[in-house]
């Protein structure tokens, strides 16, 4: 079995600052051995983190489209932002991908997807994350397992992790898979375990992200 954190972000993601020694570092201190780094709009540092990680890692990236964010698992070059949600998923499936639907229906994240755009393009989904650590309890957490296991699609979790303390904060447990092919099937037998993110948490990661759109931090 594998210890899974399956949305993380680095320093090449604009409002991250977790280095790539430092995600090392973090994910053998709590015992996180299995990564999807998915930087926003690029796959620059997760095919970085890939070649020094002696652990796995995913190379995904979380994708802008004008109708919510959509990540792409297993991918060996970025996608541009901008494009339609079908066009996105169909350069995607180009790089033999899989396509997962990251905090869909949040109220308080403007990136998120919503109902209608997922319903109509959710026979193109193989993944809704389900339990994200950013997701504030202010709304129906429970709606996008709700719509995965309706829909028959496989069911993620991951951090979000955009500073080092945030990584694990939710992970799967879930078989060693060897690539996009048994990914799936590993998957489906996954169990999530963590928590989310606390305040503190939360109000460090912002004052983080706001340094560095700022300039203070690299």
């Amino acid at each position: 079995m594998i210890k899974a954190d399956l949305h993380v972000h680095t320093l090449y993601s604009g409002d991250s600052s977790n280095s790539l020694e430092g995600i090392i570092q973090q994910c053998l201190k709590k015992g996180i051995n299995c990564l999807n780094i998915c930087d926003h709009n690029t796959t620059e540092g997760a095919r970085k983190l890939k070649a020094m990680a002696s652990f796995e890692i995913i190379v995904s990236e979380e994708i802008e489209t004008p109708e919510g964010e959509i990540m792409g698992l297993f991918l060996q070059e970025t996608i541009p932002a901008g494009l339609s949600p079908e066009e996105t998923i169909r350069q995607i499936r180009s790089q033999k991908g899989l396509v997962c639907i990251p905090h869909p229906f949040e109220i308080v994240r403007s990136s998120a997807m919503n109902a209608r755009t997922l319903e109509r393009i959710k026979h193109l989904v193989d993944i809704i994350e389900v339990r994200n650590a950013k997701t504030w309890p202010v709304q129906d957490v429970n709606r996008p397992l709700r719509f995965a296991r309706d829909h028959h699609l496989l069911a993620s979790a991951g951090s979000d992790a955009h500073t080092l303390i945030e990584i694990g904060n939710y992970y799967v447990d879930m078989p060693d898979f060897s690539g996009p092919e048994d990914f799936p099937a590993s998957l489906k037998q996954g169990v999530i375990g963590g928590r989310g993110t606390n305040l503190p948490a939360h109000c460090y990661s912002l004052a983080c992200r706001t340094l560095k759109k700022l300039g203070f931090i690299k």
